[in-house]
C-alpha cells in the first residue's frame, strides 16, 4: 500500500503540485495530493485552459479510504462514483488549490465557480436561502482580486463543512485564514464541482 509520502507530485502546464504540503504557522497537519487537472472553457470552438486544480486530502484520509477500497485497481477506482463520494464526504480536511494558467479577474473566476456550485446544489435539491447567502459570500470574497499566472486560490474544507477561502500570489499556502463560509452544502458543492472532472 502506498503512503502519502510515497505518492508523486503532478505538473499541470507550468503549475507544480507537490506530493504533500504542510500548512504554515507550525501546524501539525499535512495533506497529500489526491489528484490534479485543468479547468477551462470552450471559446470559439477551442478549449482554453485557465486554471490548474490540485485536490489535497488530510493524511488521515489514506487509512480511511484504504479500509474501504483496498485491492481495487486504479481503473476501478477512477470509474467508481462511490469512491469519489467517499473522498468528498470523508471525515477529514480537504484543501483545493486553484492556480491560474492565464490572467483572470476575481469576478471572472468566481462567476464560473458560483454557477457550477448553484447548478450542483439545485440538481441535488439543496439550494435554499442559506445556500444562496453562502454563495453570495463566496462571490464577495473574490471582489477586487486580479489573478496573474501562477497565483492561487485555496479552499479549505473542514470535516464539518466550513469553507475557508484564501489567496496567494504564488503557490504558497497563506498564513491568513481568509474568508470563512459556514454552510456545509455550499462547501461540499465547491469540492464536488471541482473533483468531478479531474
Amino acid at each position: 500500500m502506498a503512503t502519502a509520502s510515497s505518492l508523486p507530485g503532478v505538473q499541470v502546464e507550468f503549475i507544480e503540485f507537490p506530493a504533500t504540503i504542510t500548512p504554515p504557522a507550525g501546524s501539525v497537519k499535512s495533506y497529500f495530493l489526491g489528484g490534479a487537472g485543468e479547468r477551462g472553457l470552450v471559446i470559439d470552438g477551442n478549449f482554453i485552459k485557465f486554471t490548474a486544480i490540485g485536490v489535497y486530502l488530510e493524511d488521515k484520509a489514506l487509512p480511511l479510504l484504504a479500509s474501504n477500497w483496498k485491492g481495487k485497481s486504479e481503473d476501478e477506482l477512477s470509474k467508481s462514483l462511490q469512491f469519489f463520494r467517499d473522498i468528498i464526504t470523508g471525515p477529514y480536511e480537504k484543501l483545493i488549490r486553484g492556480s491560474k494558467i492565464l490572467p483572470l479577474s476575481g469576478e471572472e473566476y468566481v462567476k464560473k465557480v458560483s454557477e457550477n456550485c448553484v447548478g450542483h446544489l439545485k440538481s441535488v435539491g439543496s439550494y435554499d436561502e442559506e445556500e444562496a447567502k453562502a454563495i453570495e459570500e463566496m462571490i464577495q470574497a473574490f471582489k477586487g482580486h486580479h489573478f496573474k499566472p501562477g497565483s492561487s486560490v485555496f479552499y479549505k474544507q473542514s470535516p464539518h463543512g466550513t469553507l475557508t477561502i484564501s489567496f496567494s500570489e504564488d503557490a504558497t499556502l497563506p498564513e491568513d485564514e481568509g474568508v470563512v463560509i459556514k454552510n456545509k452544502a455550499a462547501s461540499m458543492a465547491v469540492l464536488e464541482t471541482m473533483i468531478g472532472h479531474l
